[in-house]
């Protein structure tokens, strides 16, 4: 059974005991958290598709962790002008792992 669940102005395909890293959700680390924002579930040729969000289905998960991803450089230049700008962005995400999928 899979499911395409919303977190973070993001939408990711999911099944149970996968680890996924979302945008960051405010939860201490080993709790459970419920995801009710599901778009669509399938199992094998079944298919529900939601709209936009499938009735009574809820995605459990775990947090396993809270971190920070690869540096992301920015460089900015205009030619002819003496203008240069550097500049980096770290993302904060959470590591969490799909326990159920209810349908």
């Amino acid at each position: 059974m899979y499911a395409v669940i919303k977190t973070g102005g993001k939408q990711y395909r999911v099944a149970a005991g996968e680890k996924i890293k979302v945008e960051q959700i405010p939860a201490d680390v080993d709790s459970q958290i419920t995801l009710d924002q599901v778009l669509l579930v399938g199992e094998g040729e079944s298919v529900k598709i939601g709209t936009p969000v499938v009735a009574g289905a809820t995605v459990t998960a775990t947090v396993l962790a809270h971190g920070r991803h690869d540096k992301v450089k920015i460089f900015k230049m205009r030619r002819r002008k003496h203008y240069q700008k550097h500049q980096g962005h770290r993302q904060n995400y959470t590591e969490i792992r799909i326990d159920g999928i209810s349908a």
